[in-house]
């Protein structure tokens, strides 16, 4: 760990000081190795992570497709945040000196592999793809759920990028030490809030404290209008069961809460009792989720018993209602990672909207409805506590593209203004230098005046 942590410490000088064209130049080597290894990487991820190959090779893709758009986004030169006020001994407010600003990387990341998305949130994906475009060395803190094709895959980033620019570790006390330790300035962390809270709390009790972009989860509810039922209901029920079921379950943004009128509970439960079991990453993953449904079910009734069979997991759907969640039952508003979703009735309008306002940060809301039946109040409430609003289309899958936000307000994640997906992510691991009265020459590159 010494050996990894000075190597990283030394190298962030010289790769922050690369011009972006480099950086994008090795982004791009990257994403190409990933892609020649890929069917040997997919098929170690089918064995560790008990994930279909037609699904594993899509996030390989959507891997590489991250890297490249990082690249193009250096080449770009936005990444520099350039902004220029030449002296000018008339300004208003008194005399401006010329100033100068521009981004600049913090310097070494540590980075933590999500056990739901073994390629694109893990050893190469969009964490490390940010900070490595921002000019940050990366220290990733592999998965206990896939060690080899951690590795493996670590193996294939570091071939191709300059030494102690990337480097991987494994283990528990790793975690701790990496968050201690003086030469990390940041982190990123994808997983459970328990873990997440307690690494938080390190990072920001540090003697020096540095960010920590934690991304813990949430319910992703889902609220549905009466017109919508009346007119697209059976639609809405599969869409539902569909969400709730895709990978298992095992996805920050599945839809933890439906929130539907009196009388549709029954509908969604026929479509979910028609799903099929499937595997948990591992045991460890699915003891949690056990639990987890235990504790749920001490206080909600079970509408669709699930649990553990044969062929993995079959999916829990529990009930309850909007009065019992805003009458202080608010076990609903709790994540459960995995198969398992709760649907909350509701008797009014006036009840929707208080339970849309009870709600804590989310990393997406989602409302499914018809236009002339929706209260904009409750679009403004959702607005208030989600990252990504969602209409009439279901939460899951997050774009790579400029405009996602994935997201959102405490305690979904620790930080509510920035993305962990898009180009955006790269301000992370950013911070703002101002240079004033310099001459030309003693000035960074992209700040002289002929740039």
């Amino acid at each position: 760990m010494e050996e990894v942590l000075d190597r990283a410490a030394q190298a962030a000088r010289e790769w922050g000081g690369t011009s972006p064209d480099d950086r994008a130049a090795a982004l791009d080597a990257v994403a190409g190795a990933l892609d020649r290894e890929s069917a040997e990487l997919v098929a170690l991820a089918e064995w560790e992570c008990r994930l279909p190959g037609d699904r594993l090779r899509a996030e390989v893709g959507r891997t590489t497709f991250q890297l490249r758009s990082f690249a193009e986004y250096l080449r770009s030169g936005a990444v520099n945040g350039v902004v220029i006020d030449h002296e000018d001994v008339h300004w208003p407010p008194g005399p401006r000196p010329d100033l100068r600003r521009m981004l600049v990387p913090l310097g070494p990341v540590a980075v933590f592999g999500s056990t739901s998305y073994p390629f694109a949130f893990s050893v190469a994906g969009s964490d490390t793809a940010s900070a490595l475009a921002a000019g940050c060395p990366v220290v990733v803190k592999a998965s206990h759920s896939y060690p080899d094709l951690a590795d493996r895959t670590a193996e294939v980033v570091e071939e191709v990028l300059p030494k102690g620019v990337f480097a991987l570790v494994h283990g528990r006390r790793c975690a701790r030490q990496l968050v201690l330790d003086p030469r990390i300035k940041a982190v990123a962390f994808i997983g459970s809030s328990r873990v997440g809270r307690e690494l938080h709390h390190l990072a920001a009790t540090r003697p020096e404290p540095i960010p920590f972009y934690g991304g813990f989860g949430s319910v992703n509810p889902v609220f549905v209008t009466p017109r919508a039922v009346a007119k697209r209901g059976g639609e809405i029920a599969r869409g539902f069961a569909q969400a709730l079921s895709q990978q298992s379950g095992q996805l920050c943004t599945k839809p933890g809460l439906l929130v539907v009128p009196e009388g549709f509970a029954g509908d969604v439960a026929a479509e979910v009792r028609a799903l099929r079991a499937e595997p948990l990453f591992n045991k460890l993953v699915a003891k949690r989720f056990e639990t987890g449904v235990e504790a749920l079910s001490a206080f909600l009734d079970v509408l669709v018993e699930g649990g553990p069979g044969a062929g993995g997991h079959a999916p829990t759907l529990l009930r309850t209602t909007a009065a019992d969640i805003l009458a202080g039952h608010d076990e609903a508003l709790d994540e459960c990672f995995g198969p398992v979703s709760v649907v909350a009735t509701y008797r009014d309008s006036n009840e929707l909207l208080e339970l849309a306002a009870a709600l804590p940060g989310q990393l997406t809301a989602t409302v499914q409805g018809e236009d002339d039946d929706v209260l904009p109040e409750l679009v403004a409430e959702l607005t208030g506590r989600a990252g990504r609003v969602v209409w009439n289309q279901w939460p899951n899958d997050i774009a790579t593209t400029p405009a996602m936000h994935h997201g959102g307000p405490w305690p979904a994640t620790t930080s509510p203004f920035h993305t962990s997906v898009g180009v955006r992510a790269v301000e992370r691991f950013q911070r703002p230098v101002v240079f004033q009265g310099f001459p030309s020459h003693l000035l960074p590159e992209v700040l002289e005046d002929n740039r």
